[in-house]
């Protein structure tokens, strides 16, 4: 089961478009990478690896 990580101030921004993106801060305080391509990935997982799947 995967554990609750609060959200705080600088764990995330909202884009132009209105959506809640995450920064490294947050991706680093949840502990594990979860492979979607995230914008602030800072395991080295990217939209590039995605699509070789």
């Amino acid at each position: 089961m995967k554990k609750y990580v609060p959200i705080e101030d600088g764990d995330y921004y909202l884009t132009p478009e209105g959506y809640r993106c995450f920064t490294e801060q947050y991706h680093l305080k949840r502990g594990y990478c979860c492979e979607s391509g995230c914008r602030h990935c800072p395991y080295g997982f990217t939209k590039e690896k995605l699509k070789k799947k």
